[in-house]
């Protein structure tokens, strides 16, 4: 697994998702390297690593705990909250906070007509969607309510991603340990767009946010604005205040979406 290391001080680990690979995901966050060390892995099957044939979520949670080191904030987006969940509930001692950033958390919602109704649209189009990367992509795109206008042909390192994708295990199949993380000591953020009924449902406060109330730390959750077309990620700013202070009631007024990635 290809990883990027930027700057020096306390230790970012930051995840990205399907589609997009870490430079792409990250690049509005980037800039923290004048006073982070930004460890930025490229997760199997992503530019530039080679294509692979399957891609679990739970074989990369090993690969993710690695980059923790002797302790990290840890940073996941979008399918990457689903392989992050696993390393800090398993070595809370090395995780300095933890940030899910738009958690496809499906079971974690079930029972709800929106969040099911999306599970079972998504896994349909996993089954019988386009073999043609850029008409899976397009359909997955409409999937999870993202607005994002697609090249054509793809560049290649998208058509990769988008390749990638379609052999990616889906979220729905994810068991997080949220009893663990409750637990452990750490504070914890989840982040939504405010976009989608089912993603929204998913992630803050009536999701992966309430399994993780009575935590023994503190517990944010926050919709920050998404742009046309994309997903939120934490700006510079935000970021940083969060790494700094370790956890906040909300985000800082004004928050703003700052970067760009897949999903």
């Amino acid at each position: 697994m290809h990883v990027s290391r930027l700057g020096s001080g306390p230790r970012v680990v930051l995840v990205h998702g399907s589609v997009a690979n870490g430079a792409a995901t990250w690049e509005g966050q980037l800039r923290l390297a004048d006073r982070y060390e930004l460890v930025v892995p490229d997760r199997p099957g992503f530019p530039p690593n080679p294509p692979v044939e399957r891609l679990d979520f739970e074989e990369q949670a090993p690969l993710i705990a690695e980059l923790l080191g002797d302790g990290a904030h840890l940073v996941g987006h979008s399918t990457a909250a689903s392989s992050p969940c696993s390393p800090p509930a398993s070595r809370p001692d090395v995780v300095r906070s933890l940030v899910l950033l738009e958690p496809p958390a499906v079971g974690v919602a079930s029972g709800n007509a929106a969040v099911d109704a999306f599970a079972a649209a998504a896994q349909e189009h996993w089954r019988s969607g386009p073999a043609e990367p850029r008409a899976f992509l397009e359909g997955f795109l409409r999937a999870v309510g993202s607005g994002r206008a697609l090249p054509d042909p793809l560049p290649p390192e998208l058509e990769q991603g988008a390749r990638t994708l379609m052999v990616e295990r889906g979220p729905w199949e994810a068991d997080p340990p949220l009893r663990e993380l409750a637990a452990a000591p750490f504070p914890k953020l989840v982040v939504s767009g405010g976009h989608s009924a089912a993603r929204e449902t998913q992630t803050p406060r009536r999701g992966v946010a309430v399994s993780l109330r009575g935590s023994t730390s503190a517990v944010a959750s926050v919709a920050v604005p998404a742009t046309a077309g994309s997903d939120p990620v934490m700006s510079r700013r935000d970021m940083t205040t969060w790494c700094k202070t370790g956890a906040q009631d909300d985000i800082p007024p004004g928050a703003r979406c700052d970067g760009r990635h897949g999903r």
